[in-house]
């Protein structure tokens, strides 16, 4: 799998790699409109290349894959960077707008680019590389649609279901009042003071800090590519939206049963776990 990803026929040309910015700027910017919604994406590399994917995590973008996105391109991909609905520059819905924001949505949105941006029937399945949040959105992109995705690479794979023994309801009387208790709790949560004051305080880097070994105190670059989303005023209902319909997703779009699915599945792409442990 390793030697699969790092197969390259070439590297980047130099004033092909020279056009274009490093750094969270990497790539040639894009907007696509998908659903009536504008998304934000990116692209570096030689159009002939197999193109890969990179698939941000939870309060991210594609600008994250800054250390990364040359150096796959340089060994031979044309790698692609999205950011997910409510992510990045792409726009914030609210669950009035999109409905359960959720990673069942995001794979719709993953499929929907790799068929219409990418275009896969032209160039080749797509290799998916996702991180946290963006790996469960791409797992859920092969549970969906497999037949456009050549291989995941998911670092790690986070998901609430792995740690404990929940069961979802299957009454409907039941569902319905889960429902109504989740809408009301997250409803009633005042996301519109406490995502401004973790935005616009060092708040806001106390939580990244939790997400990385290394200290990331001089790293301005990654501070402003994460603060600058969470100070939209659009955020908080974006956020809220995601509470919601990760909440209240069914049980088929967690992590474990989609790797069981696909552990009987003898047709699947190669998928590739990556996990660190804490030191």
């Amino acid at each position: 799998m390793i030697q699969f990803l790092l197969e390259g026929n070439g590297s980047l040309s130099g004033n092909y790699a020279a056009s274009f910015e490093r750094g969270a700027d990497w790539g040639e910017p894009h907007s696509w409109q998908w659903q009536g919604y504008r998304c934000h994406w990116r692209v570096l590399g030689e159009n002939n290349q197999r193109p890969l994917v990179f698939v941000h995590g939870f309060g991210a973008s594609s600008a994250h894959w800054r250390n990364n996105a040359h150096a796959f391109a340089c060994a031979g991909f044309h790698v692609y960077g999205i950011d997910l609905i409510g992510f990045g520059q792409s726009e914030q819905p609210g669950s009035n707008l999109c409905g359960q924001l959720d990673n069942k949505l995001w794979a719709k949105q993953l499929a929907s680019f790799l068929e219409e941006v990418v275009e896969v029937h032209l160039h080749g399945k797509a290799v998916l590389v996702g991180n946290s949040l963006g790996a469960l959105a791409a797992l859920t992109t092969i549970n969906l649609r497999e037949d456009l995705v050549a291989a995941l690479v998911a670092a790690p794979l986070p998901d609430p279901a792995f740690m404990g023994t929940y069961r979802f309801p299957k009454n409907k009387l039941l569902r319905r009042l889960r429902y109504c208790v989740v809408n009301i709790s997250c409803n009633l949560l005042p996301l519109e003071l406490i995502v401004p004051l973790i935005a616009n305080t060092p708040l806001i880097n106390f939580a990244l800090q939790s997400a990385y070994h290394r200290s990331i105190k001089f790293d301005y670059e990654l501070q402003k590519l994460v603060a600058k989303p969470a100070r939209r005023l659009t955020a908080s209902r974006s956020l809220r939206a995601m509470c919601i319909g990760m909440t209240l997703r069914s049980q088929d779009i967690t992590a474990p049963a989609m790797l069981e699915k696909l552990d009987i599945n003898t047709r699947r792409p190669p998928v590739l776990l990556l996990w660190g442990g804490a030191r």
